[in-house]
């Protein structure tokens, strides 16, 4: 990885993107995806060696719900910043304006919502501390870490996308993953088997790659116009909504199970953990385009390049139902067997499918909100999510008894639901707009 990490000079980046024309995939996707499947397999071996290191599935739980709630909150109040910072570095490469202004305003914005969400999750630890961890305050101590170090991650990621180095984006990326297993490999290996060492072994992983792009220049950007707070803001509480909806509702399977199962219940609170990482393998390499989605559709909506934007847009919804009808059908037939083979635990094919199948329709809510977001129309993606989270709730309160599947059946409902209010926006603005 350190072969390819010089930085491209942002004349160079338009004048190559001025010869392109829209397609399915956004440029530098390729590159994030190789970061991605090194993340990817980092995860998955991660939870495979942390059991095992800590003795089995119901000695891994704690980790394993530390670990969805981490990424429920970061990317959560998070990837809105991130969004957001490409976004408006992207418009103005558009403009062949500088964007350090921005960087600093998002940065001073990041460290407010950073003391922010520590302070209430601190006042709330008691009670968080005690319902969901178990009493356990280490669990709580390293996801407060985790969600602080999450903040130079995204601050980083949103810079290399809105100047499009995809390059050192994929290097943050796959390091979050492989700083995971080395410190799990380093710690089973030295004998060590306390719950509370593994857990901040996650909490401070993300932060070495964002030393050394930083060390290596590759977050480093132009003087330009003084940027005004509304440059980065007017949209941000909107953005935060939905995005925090967003998150919560890509967790909220392992979250519901965690909450809804019994005493007796932990190693299959970790087994319905497998079958979501399982499930997500498509949703996962699918951010390498949501990455560089955002920034590629709000350069041509600032260059009022509508039929460019429509004909990609529609490329890429193509792409992305297939990989779900594909992930779909192998979830049910060959998920069972995959999840014994890499885990060692048991879920039914239909589990697996409707797994699937609700990233599936995630991934897609996802491609549709970015093109919503592209147009400025924070507002209604906030409603948008905010109606599938409450779509999760009833129909998983409401469609069944058992655990699993009352699960299941609230996240297709709730990702069905954000599909529809997406699509039904983007049709009436794209037609207001052409």
């Amino acid at each position: 990885m350190t072969d390819a990490v010089a930085p491209v000079p942002d004349q160079q980046i338009r004048s190559r993107e001025q010869g392109r024309s829209g397609g399915a995939i956004p440029e530098g996707a390729i590159t994030i995806a190789i970061g991605l499947i090194i993340a990817g397999i980092a995860t998955y071996a991660f939870f495979r060696v942390g059991a095992s290191a800590l003795g089995g599935d119901e000695e891994f739980a704690p980790i394993a719900a530390m670990w969805f709630a981490m990424f429920a909150l970061a990317p959560g109040f998070f990837l809105p910043i991130e969004q957001e910072l490409g976004r408006a570095l992207a418009h103005r490469r558009a403009l062949d304006q500088g964007g350090r202004p921005v960087v600093i305003k998002v940065s001073i914005l990041t460290l407010v919502v950073s003391v922010i969400v520590i302070a209430v999750l601190g006042i709330s630890s008691p009670w968080l501390t005690g319902s969901y961890f178990a009493g356990d305050w280490w669990m709580f101590g390293a996801l407060l870490i985790g969600f602080a170090a999450y903040a130079p991650v995204h601050l980083s990621r949103g810079i290399c996308s809105g100047l499009g180095r995809f390059t050192p984006f994929a290097v943050v990326v796959a390091s979050d993953g492989v700083m995971k297993i080395l410190g799990t490999v380093l710690l089973a290996a030295i004998g060590i088997a306390a719950v509370g060492a593994y857990a901040f072994a996650i909490a401070v992983a993300p932060l070495f790659a964002v030393v050394a792009i930083g060390l290596g220049g590759f977050l480093r950007t132009e003087p330009g116009p003084p940027a005004q707070w509304r440059e980065v803001s007017q949209n941000f509480g909107w953005l935060l909504l939905g995005t925090s909806c967003a998150a919560v509702l890509l967790n909220a399977g392992p979250i519901a199970a965690n909450i809804l199962a019994g005493d007796n219940d932990a190693d299959a609170v970790t087994r319905f953990g497998y079958g979501v990482l399982l499930a997500r393998v498509p949703l996962f390499m699918f951010q390498a385009i949501q990455a560089s989605l955002l920034p590629r559709l709000a350069r041509l909506a600032a260059q009022e390049s509508f039929d460019e934007f429509r004909r990609g847009l529609r490329l890429l919804i193509i792409v992305v139902a297939g990989i779900g009808v594909i992930g779909t059908m192998s979830g049910g037939l060959l998920g069972p067997w995959a999840l014994e083979l890499v885990y060692g635990a048991e879920l039914s094919g239909r589990t697996l499918a409707m797994l699937a199948l609700s990233s599936a329709l995630y991934m897609m809510a996802i491609a549709v909100s970015q093109a919503v977001l592209a147009l400025e129309d924070h507002a209604y993606v906030a409603l948008g999510w905010g109606i599938a989270v409450v779509t999760f709730f009833a129909g998983t309160w409401l469609s069944s008894d058992e655990l699993f599947q009352r699960i299941e059946i609230g996240l297709v409902t709730s990702s069905t639901a954000a599909v529809g209010a997406f699509s039904i926006r983007l049709r009436a603005r794209l037609r207001r707009l052409v």
